[in-house]
């Protein structure tokens, strides 16, 4: 479990059980929905915000709360691969995101830990210490607050840093839950537990949870992997799993939040949380369908918190999923150029406390009527690069096929049930199914289909994360087949748990 979601204490806002209508609704409950939701009350709007789980315990839940502008070395690539101009328009819209931010902070009361600090991004090389004297240059010219400084306030020698002054940090989970608080009543409702199943476009356009109904004349999706996307995003983002851990800091506390260009890459940020302070380290980053050992992930982040920054025993551990565009840029707007009413927010390359945010206005602004000088560089339907193939096109069934071959017992190199010990989980043959066995920190044996709802691959159990995780497209599922993150959207089916009893160990 992240930090955040830990700490941060659970919501209760009821669930969806019949058919309502406002003026938009908004799918998820993470950075992107809350945010456009409560602007566009501000606007004079009835919304209706469903969530699958609970508010923030989505992808933002498990951020590193940085709010900043500087997303490593963003405004070098973007300026070579797009213009100049659309590196301006990126920074400028995340800048007034964090700015924004900071006065919904303000105006709504909300007790989530924001403070003010400066951001870097750090060389520890010569080569690297180029590339960043060059971000730091070219952050200025874009007008961003960006200076070169050889003075960065780390317990470890580095070359040299590009530094933005007068960012943020914050505790996620209790920003979106004063944000959920701000967006609930006066015509407007947060919903829980409500997994939205189904959109209909139309005058109104329709958000069906299978248990109630939205109705409303424009809906956003903003959701990691867009409901209802019929695989246009899913061809235009690539899934990349990250890994966080949090630790008790060094008596020396740290001032400013960090991020490498070597790598590994580094992401650092410390907090003091409930008379404790944390100093979170993250990276081990990858494609989200790539194989690798998950617990030396952990190690390796664990090995370094230690060494370079003084940090005594994990206490929190956690990995999550971004979206990333393989054009660099979010995607906002309409869904596809044919949909009339269905918007979405996705896409936004592992920054999703700023991108998500300045998405949000973005959409706002359209919504409401209004010009937005950034909405055309975050167009959602923006002509795809040609020539780099996102991850579900890389020869494309080959993956499935080879996984959905493999003999039973060979998936992952999984256990037998007979062999399972509390806490692990393994795929096996069941009545001629392919059935995902877990066994509870009791021994007791829950079973559901170990065939991912999306596209029919076979599913693998992560034993760090314990969850069911598809090694094709990079869907996670909860130990009871619940869906965790996309592109899948229905849950694995139920199976008759096995009678053979797991190993006591």
């Amino acid at each position: 479990m992240s930090l955040w979601v830990a700490t941060a204490g659970v919501t209760g806002y009821p669930s969806l059980d019949a058919d309502i209508e406002v003026d938009v609704a908004v799918v998820g409950g993470g950075i992107a929905g809350l945010t456009a939701a409560l602007a566009l009350k501000r606007a004079g709007h009835t919304v209706a915000v469903v969530e699958a789980a609970r508010v923030g315990t989505g992808v933002t839940g498990h951020t590193t709360g940085k709010v900043t502008s500087l997303h490593r070395l963003v405004y070098t690539e973007l300026a070579g691969s797009h213009s100049p101009d659309t590196a301006r328009s990126y920074g400028q819209a995340n800048q007034a995101a964090v700015e924004h931010i900071a006065r919904v902070v303000a105006e709504e009361g909300i007790d989530c830990d924001f403070r003010r600090v400066s951001n870097y991004t750090y060389a520890e090389t010569a080569d690297t210490l180029a590339r960043v004297r060059e971000e730091a240059a070219l952050g200025a010219k874009l007008g961003l607050p960006s200076v070169f400084t050889a003075e960065v306030p780390l317990p470890f020698a580095v070359k040299g840093a590009v530094r933005f002054d007068d960012q943020a940090q914050l505790h996620a989970v209790k920003y979106l839950q004063g944000l959920a608080r701000a967006v609930d009543g006066d015509g407007s409702h947060v919903f829980e537990e409500s997994r939205a199943v189904a959109l209909h476009d139309g005058a109104p356009a329709v958000v069906d949870t299978g248990r109630g109904t939205v109705r409303a004349r424009d809906v956003v999706v903003a959701t990691n992997v867009p409901l209802g996307d019929a695989g246009l995003f899913e061809e235009r983002c690539y899934l990349h799993r990250s890994y966080l851990i949090a630790s008790p800091a060094a008596s020396e506390k740290l001032d400013g939040t960090f991020i490498s260009v070597d790598e590994p890459m580094r992401s650092i940020l410390a907090i003091d949380l409930d008379g404790a302070s944390y100093v979170l380290a993250g990276g081990e980053g990858h494609r989200a369908t790539e194989a690798g050992d998950t617990a030396e992930r952990y190690r390796r982040l664990a090995a370094f918190s230690r060494d370079r920054l003084g940090t005594g025993e994990v206490r929190f551990r956690w990995s999550t999923q971004d979206g990333i565009p393989i054009d660099g840029l979010p995607y906002v707007g309409r869904m596809s150029p044919m949909a009339a009413h269905i918007h979405v927010i996705t896409g936004l390359r592992k920054w999703g406390l700023t991108n998500g945010t300045a998405a949000a206005l973005i959409l706002t602004d359209t919504l409401c009527g209004r010009y937005n000088p950034w909405a055309a560089v975050f167009n959602s339907n923006r002509i795809a690069p040609a020539g780099r193939a996102p991850q579900s096109a890389e020869q494309p069934g080959a993956q499935e096929a080879a996984i959905a071959a493999a003999p039973i017992g060979e998936v992952a190199g999984q256990q037998s049930i007979a062999g399972l010990r509390p806490g692990d989980g393994t795929v096996v043959e069941i009545d001629g199914e392919k059935t995902a066995v877990y066994a509870d920190p009791a021994g007791q044996l829950h079973a559901v289909s170990a065939i991912c709802t999306h596209l029919g691959c076979t599913i693998e159990f992560n034993a760090d994360d314990v969850t069911w995780d598809c090694p094709c497209h990079g869907s996670r599922f909860s130990t009871d087949g619940a869906v965790i993150q996309g592109p899948a959207t229905r849950n694995l089916a139920p199976r008759p748990a096995p009678s053979v009893p797991a190993d006591p160990g």
